[in-house]
């Protein structure tokens, strides 16, 4: 559209159409610019599943002959109505054939440089998104190798004392697992998140004891809402890491839960230590943050909000995934 209103500002001012005033020049000229290009945008669209069935170069030839095509027989209908019936687009007679042929040139050129723009704007896109899948999957295979051995340890030494929270432990382990090492690709749910969230918690609550503490606030969250699996864990893994465990007394992981329009919106607090770094664990953000843009595209937020002593992420989802 923004292209075809340029070509009809090029063509207003041209010498030869300088007779008749500006407005009704510029009116004439942008409707008719804007009509053909609707039209080539209607042709093109319903013929989408033709151009998925072949090939890159033939698909381009063929978009390009047949945008040239409809703006040919379009320009000649346009112009016997205006013959007939006076439309204001002033074609003399006899020069229909010279009319319908500098409209198609202009198509012809306008449409090679579009689609070819197109194609490599969608290529790039398509690059992108492989980079951030590739990324994503190197990520996520990634598991953090001291909470492994910290929950192993956990484990040994609930086995003789506590054999029933031993076994609750290995189970909770292994649900965190077969999420971890599932695809990315299907997505999960938040109800799955918030009960893998918990069989973290548990793992960690038996480590650190009373130095951890956890708040929820969970305001009716839309437990069905699709998101990635395993994408609030690692939130909840920073907070523990790099918020709890570093101070002697320990801290109040407060994890809130609620409706945001069509999604939902979800904030981790946790408390800084003393002698935290300005910037910390920026893997496990940028993971999160990769998932996010990969899955929902610019409809999906993070904002981390650092003050003097605590440390606040915040993701908002839309109700469902896609760009």
């Amino acid at each position: 559209m923004i292209v075809a209103e340029l070509v009809a500002l090029i063509v207003v001012f041209a010498p030869e159409a300088q007779a008749r005033p500006l407005l009704p020049r510029l009116g004439v000229a942008s409707v008719y610019a804007q009509w053909l290009a609707l039209l080539n945008v209607v042709v093109l669209c319903s013929l989408r599943p033709l151009f998925a069935q072949l090939g890159v170069r033939s698909g381009y030839l063929v978009a390009w002959a047949l945008s040239i095509a409809t703006t040919a027989l379009a320009s000649a209908v346009v112009c016997r109505m205006d013959q007939a019936l006076g439309l204001g687009v002033s074609v003399p007679p006899g020069s229909t054939l010279r009319f319908v042929l500098a409209n198609a040139t202009i198509c012809a050129l306008i449409a090679a440089a579009l689609l070819r723009y197109l194609f490599v704007l969608e290529q790039w896109r398509e690059r992108v998104q492989a980079a951030s899948r590739a990324q994503v999957d190197a990520l996520q295979a990634r598991i953090r190798p001291h909470f492994l051995f910290n929950s192993m340890n956990t484990i040994a030494s609930l086995i003789r004392t506590r054999p029933a929270e031993a076994e609750r432990t290995v189970e909770d382990l292994a649900d965190l697992f077969r999420a971890a090492l599932g695809s990315d690709a299907a997505l999960g749910t938040l109800g799955e998140e918030l009960d893998l969230v918990e069989h973290y918690l548990r793992i960690e609550q038996l480590r650190l004891g009373t130095r951890l503490r956890v708040e929820r606030d969970f305001a009716d969250p839309p437990r069905a809402i699709a998101l990635p699996r395993l994408l609030l864990q690692p939130l909840i893994e920073n907070a523990v890491y790099h918020g709890i465990q570093p101070r002697a007394d320990g801290g109040t992981l407060a994890l809130g839960v609620r409706r945001h329009g069509d999604g939902v919106e979800i904030v981790v607090e946790n408390p800084l230590p003393p002698d935290a770094p300005v910037a910390r664990n920026g893997v496990a953000l940028a993971n999160v943050r990769a998932r996010i843009q990969y899955h929902f595209g610019a409809r999906g937020e993070l904002h981390v909000r650092t003050g003097p002593q605590v440390f606040r992420v915040t993701v908002r989802l839309p109700g469902s995934p896609g760009r």
